[in-house]
């Protein structure tokens, strides 16, 4: 029941919402963006702008639309722009992902052309199975950095941008773990400046954006913002930071079914989850290093949500399985299969089958959406560093050293829901609801 005075900086001027990676969820995301700004869909799956918001108690029927109860940057004062390694423009980029109907993308062509990446931070090293001629050289990874400090500043002046904000949607990387390098911002630019193999492009971005003062949201499991060198920069220069690997196909029913077995206490025996996907994604995964890092992403949910240490009889030896295979005749269209094997009263066994056919993309899109006006926002109300009320788009949310990431999805929600009624001068809502009984006066 707290109400606090947030001072919220009003979203006037233009927004640049800047993207390492213009491949599918990127221009699915610019070109959607574009259709709903001249009336040719519908923003469905957007938070921002769809999404209602309960305001004071249940008896005074209070709410409202997000967007209409807290100064959001609007559709129209968005500016995209971004990098890739290879040159297509958006149009170009976007029919060749195949995830949107051409006939739309023909009549969103004259924006969407105009729209061309900048040239790329890449390493082979990181990302094996892909590669382009769209890619910066330098002497150090120090330079690399420097030159996409330079295309920001000149992005942003060139469209007249007021704010800024960056977005990862590019490829996942192998996997790592943390480094010395990664452990203090002195050991990390030395580190760039020696050209240290354990410094990645994505932590080359996050650097870039950070020293720009710009809001870094990672939407892969790379391990770019999470690396403790890269979070106490964004404290100290007080930018908005958070991550990671977006929340959308089977990730998503996890967090959707998991938290109601453990609410039933209906024990969990194991979970065995496959996908085929044909995307730029899906190739990229066929790397052992690569699906490491999404594979770590994707095993560490049911963990974090049935705390086995507490519940070892109902799930201290769940079997859990991940697999990705890349099959090309799917596109972005991705197919996840689950099998949950659970027990219940005396131990009897049950089963759960899902088959869900979604669109990879088509989830991705409105999460960069409500991220990058999200983190905007977050900016603007001077909340800096980890912004884990944005854990609710995340497979691995980041969140405090010491703490355990929330992984349930309505906590997750209500966490969202109450940060953005604290920056509005609301009450928080607790649910306990015993005021309208008479039980606890106001």
């Amino acid at each position: 029941m707290t109400k606090t005075n947030v001072k919220v900086i009003p979203a006037t001027g233009k927004l640049g919402i800047l993207l390492p990676g213009m491949g599918a969820v990127a221009t699915t995301f610019i070109a959607g963006v574009e259709a709903i700004k001249r009336g040719l869909a519908e923003p469905v799956g957007s938070l921002t702008q769809m999404g209602q918001l309960r305001l004071g108690k249940r008896n005074e029927n209070r709410s409202s639309l997000i967007k209409d109860f807290i100064s959001i940057a609007s559709l129209e004062s968005l500016c995209f722009g971004g990098w890739d390694i290879f040159e297509d423009n958006v149009y170009e980029a976007a029919s060749k992902a195949k995830v949107l109907e051409q006939n739309l993308l023909n009549q969103l062509k004259e924006p969407l052309s105009k729209i061309k990446p900048m040239s790329a931070v890449f390493d082979k090293n990181y990302i094996t199975l892909i590669d382009g001629k769209n890619k910066k050289t330098g002497k150090t990874k120090k330079d690399l950095a420097e030159q996409l400090r330079e295309d920001i500043r000149r992005f942003k002046k060139e469209n007249n941008c007021d704010r800024l904000v960056m977005i990862w949607c590019a490829s996942t990387e192998v996997y790592t773990e943390n480094a010395p390098c990664h452990e203090t911002l002195s050991t990390f630019e030395a580190a760039l400046l020696a050209n240290d193999p354990m410094i990645s492009p994505s932590q080359i971005y996050a650097y870039a954006a950070l020293m720009e003062r710009v809001p870094y949201a990672n939407g892969s499991p790379n391990r770019s913002v999470e690396v403790p060198a890269l979070r106490d920069l964004a404290r100290e220069l007080r930018v908005p930071i958070c991550g990671s690997d977006y929340k959308t196909g089977q990730t998503l029913m996890k967090t959707i079914l998991a938290p109601g077995l453990k609410s039933r206490l209906l024990g969990l025996a194991g979970w065995y989850s496959t996908n085929i996907l044909g995307n730029r994604d899906g190739e990229v995964l066929v790397d052992p290093g690569s699906f490491k890092s999404k594979e770590v992403s994707k095993l560490s949910v049911l963990d974090q949500i049935l705390e086995p240490e507490a519940y070892p009889s109902l799930y201290g030896n769940v079997h859990h399985q991940v697999q990705i295979n890349y099959y090309p005749p799917r596109g972005d269209n991705k197919e996840g299969w689950d099998n949950i094997d659970i027990f219940g009263w005396l131990g009897y066994p049950m089963q759960i089958k899902v088959n869900f056919l979604c669109r990879d993309s088509i989830l991705a899109a409105p999460l960069v959406l409500d991220l990058a006006l999200f983190m905007d926002l977050a900016q603007r109300s001077d909340l800096y560093g980890i912004q884990e009320w944005l854990s609710f788009y995340f497979k691995s949310p980041l969140a405090a050293p010491g703490l355990k990431p929330e992984h349930d999805l309505q906590v997750q929600l209500l966490k969202l829901h109450n940060t953005l009624r604290f920056m509005g001068g609301e009450e928080l809502i607790n649910h306990l609801g015993l005021t309208y009984y008479g039980i606890v006066e106001e």
